[in-house]
């Protein structure tokens, strides 16, 4: 029987210790619930912070609204007593007011009702000039009034003072008839008269004014003759001085100097301008010949300051690509060290894990304490 050692103690106990140890440390990592490696703590305490912030916040706005409840809830109450107070005064306000002015004698159709009427009532007639008496009560007829003698006498007279009106006027327009009549008679005769002598002064006025017409067209027509010949004279000499004075003009014979202006050298009359002459033309094209090389040299200036952007610009992206390439190889570079030393964590981690897995598998902690116990007996 082999007994145990004091350092074949302390490696147990150590190992023991180490198994403990990554058996927590396997809880608190594969725990979701209670794994803290790896989170942010303090993130999650201001979440909860934050949470019980928002939970009070929501349970004042609650108690707000609790509170607004009520307070809306007595406003409530107390607006309804006073909507049933103004109610009942209001009803108190119309008895009080169909007592003392709407009484059933005031109404309109109390007549229709009145126990009263007939005693009340007058008789159906009392007079011609009753207001009472309508059409459609008919109570009165043409002929059946009260006044009928007095009505009658009074008609007869009416018409006899008629009558005697009527003849007098009769009389009175049969006088006014006969005057008009002699009156127009002897106007007739006046209008006649004056008519004939009217007629008489108007041939004779005629007669001399034809006479004298006569004689103004004879006149006029030798005035006319004349006139024309002495027009056609004129317009003969007129044609002969225009033809002769076209011929011997700047117009038909082109003179250049016609056209000068009098507003300065530089300028010409329209109307009067023949042409450029071969000292303006020749100078016109040498300015032209002059602005084509102008332009071709502005042209070569041009096309040499574009090739020298072009040929910048070519070396710039010639840099442009060759940094970024560098760039290329260095990230390459980079990333390629950074895969190897990945690739050699990966393969420790691998083998730590696959020792500690043997470490579980081959001798676990209960066996260990058990071989001490029977060591030490």
């Amino acid at each position: 029987m082999e007994l145990a050692q004091p350092r074949d103690l302390e490696q147990y106990l150590a190992l023991g210790k180490r198994r403990h140890n990554e058996l927590c440390r396997q809880k608190r990592i594969f725990n979701a619930r209670n794994r803290i490696i790896g989170g942010d703590t303090e993130a999650w305490d201001v979440q909860v912070h934050d949470r019980k912030i928002k939970e009070a916040t929501e349970k004042a706005r609650h108690e707000t609204f609790a509170a607004e409840m009520r307070q809306n809830d007595k406003i409530t109450c107390i607006l309804e007593g006073r909507e049933r107070r103004d109610k009942r005064s209001l009803c108190k306000a119309i008895s009080d007011f169909q007592q003392h002015f709407q009484r059933p004698e005031t109404r309109r159709e109390f007549d229709l009702s009145d126990p009263l009427a007939l005693r009340k009532d007058l008789p159906a007639r009392q007079s011609d000039n009753d207001i009472r008496n309508t059409v459609s009560g008919m109570q009165r007829f043409m002929g059946e009034d009260l006044n009928l003698c007095e009505r009658k006498k009074f008609q007869e007279e009416q018409n006899r003072e008629w009558s005697l009106q009527q003849q007098r006027e009769w009389e009175k327009a049969r006088a006014h008839q006969r005057c008009a009549e002699d009156l127009y008679l002897k106007t007739r005769l006046q209008f006649d008269e004056r008519a004939k002598h009217l007629q008489n002064l108007e041939s004779a006025t005629r007669k001399a004014v034809c006479t004298a017409v006569k004689e103004f067209n004879k006149s006029q027509a030798t005035e006319s003759l004349e006139r024309k010949i002495r027009e056609k004279k004129q317009e003969q000499e007129d044609n002969l001085a225009e033809i002769s004075n076209l011929l011997r003009g700047d117009l038909l014979s082109e003179n250049t100097h016609q056209a000068a202006s009098s507003f300065g050298p530089h300028r010409v009359v329209p109307d009067r301008w023949k042409g450029m002459t071969q000292e303006q033309l020749e100078q016109i094209r040498l300015v032209q010949r002059q602005q084509v090389q102008e332009k071709l040299r502005l042209q070569e200036e041009e096309r040499q300051r574009d090739m020298d952007w072009d040929r910048r610009r070519v070396q710039t992206a010639r840099a442009a690509l060759l940094r970024e390439r560098w760039q290329q190889r260095q990230q390459r570079d980079l990333r390629r060290a950074l895969d190897c030393s990945n690739l050699s964590l990966a393969k420790e981690q691998l083998a730590q894990k696959k020792y500690m897995e043997e470490v579980y598998t081959n001798q676990p902690t209960e066996d260990y304490f058990t071989q001490f116990n029977t060591q030490s007996r």
